[in-house]
């Protein structure tokens, strides 16, 4: 059969019989049948037949096969025949054959190894499913059992006080000839509309997203309170027990990228409450005007006439704060986060507050810009202050006034400016005026009799520029400043020293120690930081007004959003005030003291150069003035003296106006003119 079909093959492929392959094919048959006979002889045993299995050719050939070889080689030898004639028989290759079988093995491995695989994937989705069925239940019902955190309602425009209602009336009479008014609130402008914040669903939902960042960052807390202010929104956080705040306080910059906000800036205690607070920025900040502060009924029940209008705390409370408690103020912070605005805003507060008569002013502006609108207002005492060498005898003369004022009160048993004020007036009401008890007769005039005593008003001193007048006039300023800012409390004299370089050399030790209130605009840094508040934090403020306030009595910051006030109503304050009245200057104040004059206790005395001077000291004016060279190693040279004297004479020098103080690059400018030539 199989040979037909070869035949058949044959013929229908080429059209020709190939008896080539058809011989072959019959001796590969031929082949196989006399091998597998023998094979079958050699294995098999047939008991039901008349010869062993594999008849008599099996018979005749495993016995040939086995006289020349053994039984294992005859097998061997056989099978390689039989499988060769199997090859020649049906054509087939036993190459494709294991090639096939392999393709099939393989498939079989490959098969089962994905069915496991599958499997086992199956498994641990299966598991992972269950797992996570499991922790949303938990979550589900740790959710039933957390309480919603308590939203502070927002606080509407704070309550107005009665002082705008009566304004709000026409007056019928004018005021008595001599009096003046206090400025109108209307001079200033209206406050904007507040914007809609975030709503209520909004907060819970910005309260679970905090809980779940914090949660990435390992950090396991609850919200419980929510207060949303003009600015910023304050979430205060239950921490797990054991969880230590110093891990969240590095947290705040990696906070603010994932909640994707400008900053976050965290609260590590919050008095009286065992939270954290987290500071988010609003997504739409309100403006807060002077105006609204001022006429606010907190401001208006304020008695004192240095009363400072701020701004709004983080609830949207305003906050005032009296000067004469702080005794005097620190202000620092970059150009433009807010500071000059916040000290217009501070001096039309009190200027909204006090008569010329209750509150004088001296103001120190370096840069000739900012204050120099308050020009010819009448609480001013002298002209505002630009060139800082007036500014440093301006500050001598507080000082000479603040001890005239104590031996003042030394004389009426009175402990500070408000218990003179009081003896005073009821003196004067009582038309027993009391006579100054420091006076001393003229003998080159005659009739010349003690004058009568007045209330004394309260001074305040503003330096807008510190470090300006720091690098100028240098060491004469810091104790000027040290020694006001020690004793001029009782005095009624006060400080407020804005800065935009809050560093080392400008804010000193001496300073910062005598002035504990400070309030912090946005810096770049920590270290600025920490040179104003001896803490960080101003460094994540968001500037324009935002800032941090450190009362007096406290090392606990309060963040106020300070109040904002434009030009055009500084000047229409100013203006208003001009026409109530002029200014009473006082040439002295700013006046250069005298060879010889009498010093200020407790400072040094300016003594002239012939007052114990040195021998060789007309020599070294000469020097200096001739070479230009203010030089303390210079005239050591030249004199052939000691470092010391030669130091000394450089200070003489700076005492009589022949040299000027140490410059910012650690020069003198020779001020005196050369020696006429001969």
């Amino acid at each position: 059969g199989y040979s037909g079909w070869l035949v058949y093959k044959g013929e229908k492929e080429t059209g020709e019989l190939d008896l080539r392959t058809l011989g072959l094919r019959w001796l590969g048959f031929v082949i196989t049948l006399i091998a597998g006979c023998g094979l079958a002889s050699l294995h098999f045993i047939g008991g039901s037949l008349p010869l062993n299995a594999g008849g008599l050719l099996g018979q005749s050939v495993s016995q040939t096969f086995v006289s020349g070889f053994s039984p294992v080689g005859s097998t061997l030898l056989m099978l390689a025949v039989f499988l060769a004639g199997i090859t020649l028989f049906s054509g087939l290759s036993w190459f494709k054959l294991m090639d096939a079988v392999g393709l099939f093995v393989l498939g079989l491995f490959d098969g089962g190894r994905k069915a496991f695989h599958n499997w086992r994937d199956s498994r641990k989705g299966k598991v992972a499913r269950e797992q996570r069925e499991t922790i949303v239940m938990q979550e589900k019902a740790k959710a039933a059992k957390r309480r919603k955190p308590r939203i502070e309602p927002k606080l509407d425009k704070p309550e107005k006080s009665e002082r705008t209602i009566r304004e709000r009336q026409i007056q019928l009479f004018k005021p008595p000839e001599g009096e003046t008014d206090l400025p109108p609130i209307s001079l200033l402008d209206e406050p904007p509309e507040h914007t809609e914040g975030y709503s209520k669903k909004a907060l819970e939902a910005l309260s679970r997203q905090v809980e779940l960042k914090l949660r990435d960052f390992n950090v396991e807390g609850e919200v419980v309170e929510v207060h949303p202010g003009p600015v910023v929104t304050r979430f205060e956080l239950m921490l797990e027990p054991g969880t230590k705040v110093s891990k969240i306080s590095g947290l705040a910059k990696d906070l603010a990228r994932a909640l994707a906000v400008m900053s976050v800036r965290i609260v590590e205690v919050i008095p009286g409450k065992p939270t954290i607070g987290l500071e988010i920025p609003n997504e739409s900040r309100e403006l807060v005007a002077l105006s609204e502060i001022v006429a606010s009924k907190i401001f208006d029940k304020s008695h004192s006439p240095l009363t400072l209008a701020l701004g709004k705390d983080i609830g949207g409370s305003a906050v005032v704060a009296d000067i004469a408690r702080m005794p005097h103020l620190l202000v620092a912070g970059t150009t433009g986060s807010g500071k000059s605005v916040a000290v217009n805003a501070m001096l039309l507060s009190i200027l909204y507050k006090a008569h010329a008569h209750e509150v004088r002013l001296i103001l120190i502006d370096p840069k000739m810009l900012e204050l120099s609108v308050y020009e010819g207002i009448p609480h001013l005492l002298t002209p505002v202050v630009t060139d800082m060498k007036d500014a440093a005898n301006a500050l001598r003369w507080c000082v000479a006034e603040m001890e005239r004022r104590y031996k003042l009160m030394s004389a009426l048993g009175v402990r500070n400016v408000g218990g003179y004020n009081k003896k005073v007036s009821a003196a004067i009401d009582k038309g027993k005026p009391i006579l100054d008890p420091l006076w001393k007769p003229n003998e080159l005039i005659e009739d010349d009799a003690a004058e009568e005593l007045e209330p004394l008003p309260f001074i305040v001193v503003v330096v807008d520029e510190f470090a300006d007048m720091m690098m100028t006039v240098g060491k004469k300023v810091e104790e000027l400043i040290a020694r006001l800012a020690q004793k001029a409390r009782a005095a009624g004299i006060h400080l407020i020293l804005a800065t935009q370089r809050p560093s080392v050399d400008v804010i000193t030790g001496l300073i910062k120690a005598n002035i504990p209130t400070r309030m912090a605009f946005q810096v770049s840094s920590k270290v600025d930081s920490r040179t104003i508040l001896d803490q960080a934090g101003a460094e994540q403020l968001l500037g324009h007004g935002d800032m941090l306030y450190l009362p007096p009595g406290t090392s606990m910051t309060e963040r106020v959003h300070g109040a904002f006030v434009d030009d055009h109503e500084v000047h229409g304050v100013v203006e208003y005030l001009k026409q109530q009245g002029k200014p009473n200057y006082i040439e002295e104040i700013t006046r250069e003291p005298e060879p010889g004059e009498a010093a200020i206790p407790g400072l040094e005395a300016v003594s002239s150069p012939a007052d114990d001077a040195d021998p060789l000291y007309d020599q070294a004016v000469a020097v200096v003035t001739e070479s230009r060279k203010a030089s303390i190693s210079y005239v050591q040279r030249r004199l052939k003296v000691g470092y010391n004297r030669a130091a000394r004479m450089i200070e003489e020098m700076e005492a009589s106006g022949v040299v000027s103080g140490v410059q910012s690059n650690g020069t003198r400018e020779v001020i005196a003119p050369a020696p006429p030539e001969r």
